[in-house]
Parts: C-alpha cells; structure tokens; sequence
C-alpha cells in the first residue's frame, strides 16, 4: 500500500500543473489544426492556405517548445502559457478560415451572431499570454501583490472587450450588418461601445505595465535568474516591434497587412525565448544581444517618428505619393539618426546591462590609471571584486611555466584550485593563454568573458612582472644556496684534508724526521710508525712509504669530488664508470658525437679534439647531475631498474634518468634535488622532473652545449 501511494505521488509530481496545462492546450490545438484543414478544403479559392497553414506552424512550435518546458518544470504555470500561447493561433485559424467562407462573395457558411462577435474579439488573445509571461517568468509568481490587478485587468480587459461585442457590434468590421448576440438597451449598446472603444488602450497600458514589471524584476535579478530573464526580454522585445510593424503598415501600405509579420514574430519569438531561458540560459552572450536589439527598437520608433513628420509635413506641399518627398523623407531620417545610434547604444546599455557597464568600465580605467602611471596593475583582481560585487580571483601563467604548473596570485603564490561550482575562464593573449579569472558560484560566465577580454592586456603586464619579480627571487634564492654549498665544501674539503691525508703526512714527517737522526746517530734500530719496536730501520720507511700512498689515495679521493679524473676520457667513459659498482643495474645510452667516437692520436691516446666535443664545464656538470640522480634512485626510490641517457640535441647536452620506482620525488627546498637544479641553472640549463606517486621518476636535465 506504502509503496502504491509513493508510486502515486511520484506520477503526480511528474505530471504539474504547467505540463497538465501544455498537454491540454496541446490537445486542444490539434483539434483546431484539423478544424482549419476541414474548413479549408470546402473552398480553396476563399480560404487563405499559406496564412492559416503559417499560424498553425507557429502554434505547434510554441506548443513544442510548452511541452519541453513541462517535461523540465512540471509545477511551473510558464509551460501553460506557453501552450496557451500555441493555442491562440491554432484557434485564430479557426476563426479567420470561417470568416473568410461566411462573409465571401458567395457565402460558403452562414453568418452566426456569436460566431462573428468572437472573431472580431479575437485579436486581443494574441496579448494575453506574453502579458502573462511577462509578469509570471520565471518564478511563475509576481513579483509583489501590487501587480495583482494587472494580471487581473490582462485577463479581464480581453473579457470585457467580447463581452462588449456580444451587446453591440463594432461598427467596421467584416460581418456589417450582422446584429449583436445579446442586444440590449440604447444605453447598454452605448456603453459596450464605450467599453470596446476604451479596451484596445486599456489593454495597451496593460502590456506597459507588464512590461514594466518584467524589467523591474530583471534589475534586482542575479545569476542564473538574470540570465533567464535576459533571454526571455529578448524575445518579448518582439511585442512593441510588432506595433512598429503595424505602425509602418498603415503609414506605408493604408493598412495592417505588415502587422501578420510582427504576430508571427511574436507567437516565435517569445516561445523560443523562454525555452532557451529555461533550458540553456548559458547558450550565448545574451545581455549584449538584448541591448542591440533594445537600441534598433528605440531607433526603428524614432525613424518612423521622423518619417510621419516628414511625410506629413513634406506631403503639404509636395503630395503624399512623391518620389522627391519620399527621396527627402530618406535623406532626413538618416541625418537625424546617423549622430544618435551610438550614443543611444550607450545609454541602454547603461539601462540594460548596468553590471556589464560597471565591469568593463572599472577595467578600461584601471588599465588607462596604469598607462598613466598612477596605480599598479596588480590591483586587477581588487578591482574585479568590486566590479562584481563578489570575490574574483586572478590567476597568472608564469612565461615559460607548463600546462600542469598551475598559476599564481599577483604575490607568486601558487593559486588554489577552484572549488565546486566556482566560473574558471581562461585569459589569452594572441590565442595564448596567460591567467584565469575565477568568479563565485553563480556568477556570469558571459560577464566573467567579457572581463577576461577586456583585462588581458593588464593581466600580460602583471604575469611578466610577477615572472620577473620570481625569476629574481629564485636567482637570489639559488645564489644564497650556492653559496651556503661552497662554503660547506670547503668545509668538508678541510675536514677531510685534516682528518686523513694531513694526519697521514704529519706521522709520515715525524717518522722520517726520526729516520734522520737515528741514521745521524748511527743507530740502526729504531721504532717508527709501522715498525715493530726494535725493528730494522727497513720497517720503518716500509711503514713511511705505506703511509705515502694511503695519503696519495686519500687525495686522489678528495681530488675525484672536485673532478672526476675519468673525464679525461670523456662524458661516456665517466659515466661507465661511476656505474660500475652500483647494486641496481643501470641501462646507459650515450649518443654525444665524437665523445665516444673513434678520433685517436697515433700513439692510441684519444684526440684533445674528441676528449673537448663536450665543453669541461658541460661534461662536468652533467657527470654529477647523473650521479646524484642515480645515487637518488638507488637510496630513495627502491627501483629494479634504472635508465641513463645522454645525449645531444642540436647545441644542447640532454641528460635524463628515469627509474621504476616509488616516485614522489620533489624539487623542494632543502632537498638535494634543490642544490642540483641550482648546479643546473648556474651552468644556464634547464631540469625538469617528473615524478608521480607509485609511477616512477624522470629527470631530465638540459644544459647549453656549443659544437
């Protein structure tokens, strides 16, 4: 039983009001669709096909787009306005195919009281549901009590407007001669005249102040709510254009024949509108589109302002069907409107997309402010902040920095990754990109587009002078690095000189001193270092003599960390050797040109020319970033294998060491993988690594190297 009433209340939740109403009017305009087709085809000849076939195609898109509307926002009314908004033309259809077969030449249908009344009321229910719209999107309720009464007088002008006509006929209308449904009085036939006389305006004032609302609500509006708005005032900005149309059709042509266009118009625009807004409000740049489109209204009215005058004016003199008049007419319009489209543009701007204004506007002055001299560039993503009035952050891509090195702030601190719903735009410069924006949950991604393009210029500046300010700061940082090596070098250097080889050669002066004066004496036994007490005086300079070349070996040792004397035979020959006795075996690829090629002298000795195919401080360096890399690999990384590479690219020396191991790695500071970036950038190479967790690690080391 539980589980039926959930599966009941599920299906009803599916099935809203909004959907139920959009199904319904569906059903009603298919209805209509095949009543205008019956109607059609009892005269052709009478009935206007291609109108009646074009509003039926309007209502089915509106309806369609009702129906997508319902299936995502069951609960919401804005899908049934939007299905009555298909209806209305579906039903139009209806009314005009009868009233061309009841009042043709030969009346194919009889005239009806009622049936006339409804079709010369009919044209007010092509304004009910924008109005309606207009007030209820897209939250499908108003936007305080105080427009109750509008949407009250929306639906009842319409109302009162048939009701009028059903008391006392319209004067000039189509069915002439064809009494009122419910005649009444003199004094109620005057007053419906008055009340359908008065409607038309009524209704005007009321489309105005839907109008009003609509924008009221678009202005205190924000994110995805401001968004949807936008589009829908795109397409509801077809409803006064619809009046121009029907304007400039009695000025030009004596009639509303133009006025179909700007009905069409409006029975799609406003439906694809209000889906867009519903379904993909984030589909395009609409807050510029909407301005454009808000600028050419304002000027289509203003121009045909100043034709009327002229037209009027001009037709005094010179005739109402002129061609100089209308020549003139022309020529006055596009004066008068030549010095006005920009400022105007700017101006609703302002009115339309004040947060449009207000972003670029704070960064066209914080970027003239810097040209001047009078602020910093670095102030960017203060300024953003309070252009959006929510927290922007900016990031800058370091020159020469990877797609995986993240950015930084305007201090060089590494940014933080975006959080959950936060808006990353990218920021390029000639379709390179060199920082973000990233804007709070909810904001404009749009606005944060326009932003991005505007600032790029001020974010190239600050990335180079944070680049530079950090490529300082290394330099300093690897300076005082080097430094504090040398001097634990020498240190080192010292203790071992002091601690093995000086001690060594202090006992072997002392022996030999004691030699001398034993020889002096003529005694012949003496006892020394490495001589048994009363030994021979052969014991003694044995002893001396092994004592030379355990001092001459400790020197050679000493010697070996300033500089490899394997170097002699070159980078290959080195690096051959230093992995001799290391416990993980060692793939070695050398590939240096005439390093390891076969230029000897006559006496077998290699070449100078070929031993100096490397540069001594190339080869050197290299030689230790190898070692320490391996060394690394072998303590740290718990590898089975380990690869090394060195070779030549071009004027470059590439030495790489990549393993199978842990991974991990880390160029942090303090790490010995810092010192030997430092070694690396003082010999002016480059070293990048790559070492992921459990993946293994790559050291690539790239040094200048001249042929």
């Amino acid at each position: 039983m539980a589980a039926e009433q959930l599966q009941l209340g599920a299906r009803s939740a599916a099935l809203g009001p909004g959907l139920v109403g959009a199904l319904t009017c569906a059903v009603a305009s298919l209805v209509c669709v095949v009543a205008t087709a019956r109607l059609a085809l009892l005269d052709p000849a009478v009935v206007p096909v291609l109108y009646l076939a074009l509003m039926d195609a309007v209502g089915l898109v509106a309806l369609a787009v009702a129906l997508l509307v319902g299936v995502r926002r069951p609960s919401s009314p804005v899908a049934a306005l939007l299905g009555l908004q298909g209806l209305v033309p579906c039903a139009m259809g209806v009314s005009d195919a009868w009233t061309q077969l009841s009042t043709a030449p030969a009346p194919v249908l009889p005239t009806t009281a009622w049936g006339a009344a409804l079709s010369e009321a009919s044209w007010m229910a092509w304004y009910v549901p924008p109005a309606l719209l207009l007030l209820l999107f897209p939250t499908g309720r108003l936007l305080s009590r105080r427009w109750r009464p509008v949407a009250v007088g929306v639906v009842a002008v319409p109302l009162a407007h048939l009701g009028a006509l059903l008391l006392a006929p319209a004067p000039d209308s189509s069915f002439s001669g064809v009494p009122a449904p419910l005649p009444g009085s003199p004094a109620v036939a005057a007053a419906a005249e008055a009340v359908w006389t008065v409607a038309p305006f009524a209704l005007l004032g009321l489309l105005v102040a839907s109008l009003v609302a609509a924008v009221r609500r678009y202005r205190r509006s924000t994110g995805v709510e401001r968004a949807q708005l936008t589009w829908f005032l795109l397409g509801a900005t077809f409803v006064p254009l619809t009046l121009l149309m029907c304007w400039l059709s009695y000025l030009v042509l004596d009639g509303p024949d133009l006025a179909v266009l700007g009905l069409v118009a409006v029975g799609v625009a406003i439906p694809a509108a209000t889906g867009i807004a519903v379904l993909r409000h984030d589909l395009y740049d609409v807050d510029r589109a909407l301005a454009a489109t808000t600028t050419y209204a304002v000027l289509s009215a203003v121009l045909l302002g100043v034709y009327t005058l002229a037209a009027f004016v001009g037709g005094l003199w010179l005739g109402r069907n002129s061609p100089a008049l209308a020549a003139a007419t022309t020529a006055v319009c596009a004066a008068a409107l030549s010095p006005l489209r920009t400022r105007l543009r700017r101006v609703i701007d302002r009115r339309v997309d004040p947060s449009r204004q207000r972003v670029l506007g704070a960064v066209a002055a914080l970027e003239a402010q810097a040209h001047a001299g009078l602020v910093r560039p670095e102030q960017l993503q203060a300024v953003l902040t309070n252009a959006f009035d929510a927290p922007v952050r900016v990031g800058y891509r370091l020159p020469g920095a990877g797609q995986g090195d993240g950015h930084v702030d305007a201090e060089g601190r590494l940014l933080p990754p975006a959080a959950a719903g936060e808006q990353v735009v990218p920021v390029e410069v000639a379709g390179e990109e060199v920082g973000v924006l990233v804007g709070p949950p909810g904001s404009s991604r749009t606005l944060l587009r326009e932003a991005a393009a505007a600032a790029a210029l001020v974010v190239e500046v600050v990335r180079l002078r944070v680049g530079l300010t950090s490529a300082l700061r290394e330099v300093a940082e690897s300076r005082g690095r080097l430094l504090a090596a040398s001097l634990e070098e020498r240190r080192r250097l010292e203790q071992d000189l002091h601690d093995g080889a000086q001690q060594r050669l202090v006992s072997l002066g002392m022996a030999l001193r004691l030699a001398q004066r034993r020889l002096a004496s003529g005694a012949l036994d003496v006892v020394g270092p490495g001589a048994s007490p009363g030994g021979p005086l052969d014991g003694v300079l044995d002893g001396a003599v092994q004592q030379l070349s355990t001092a001459v070996a400790e020197l050679r040792q000493i010697a070996h960390g300033l500089r490899p004397s394997s170097l002699d035979d070159g980078l290959g020959a080195a690096l051959g050797s230093m992995l001799e006795r290391l416990p993980v075996p060692v793939q070695l690829h050398v590939d240096l040109g005439n390093d390891l090629g076969d230029n000897y002298d006559d006496d077998g000795t290699r070449s100078p020319a070929a031993r100096r195919a490397v540069p001594e401080a190339v080869a050197t360096t290299a030689y230790f970033v190898a070692s320490e890399a391996v060394t690394n690999a072998v303590k740290h990384s718990g590898a089975a294998s380990i690869s090394l590479v060195a070779a030549r690219d071009e004027d470059a020396l590439v030495v790489s060491v990549s393993d199978d191991g842990c991974g991990g790695a880390s160029v942090s500071s303090g790490s010995g993988l810092a010192g030997l970036a430092d070694r690396v950038a003082a010999a002016g190479g480059e070293l990048r690594l790559v070492s992921p967790v459990g993946a293994g690690t790559l050291l690539e080391v790239r040094l200048p190297c001249g042929s």
